[in-house]
């Protein structure tokens, strides 16, 4: 009896350090999805080729907004509240995966892609 009893106890040990394992691996795979996701920061390093496709892509679709006086719109810097930021579009973030979670605005000849989180410009993309 004593034997089947250390047996049963080993077994349901065994199981639940399994049961830990899996569920530890699955949060691990949950927030490297995240990281495979992104997160919107305050700064994006986009190539040339993705800088074109960003603009030729949002440019035709962007409010265009006047830049208040005195304002520059400079990476780090948070856009005016009067801005309109609109999401990126479900084909540009197809094509560039690093945008996905962020926003955008257009103005004065500048795209700005903004992190909607902070609201501050995380890249400037001009023609």
């Amino acid at each position: 009896m004593r034997i089947k009893t250390s047996i049963a106890l080993a077994a349901a040990a065994m199981l639940s350090c399994a049961t830990v394992a899996a569920a530890a691996g699955m949060s691990h795979s949950s927030s490297g999805s995240a990281m495979m996701a992104g997160q919107a920061s305050d700064t994006l390093n986009l190539t040339n080729t993705q800088r074109k496709t960003a603009w030729n892509d949002l440019k035709p679709g962007a409010t265009k907004q006047t830049m208040p006086h005195g304002y520059t719109a400079t990476v780090g810097a948070a856009v005016p509240t009067s801005f309109k930021l609109e999401p990126i579009p479900s084909k540009t973030a197809q094509a560039i995966p690093s945008l996905r979670p962020y926003d955008f605005a257009m103005t004065g000849g500048k795209l700005l892609i903004v992190n909607p989180s902070d609201k501050k410009i995380a890249e400037v993309i001009t023609k």
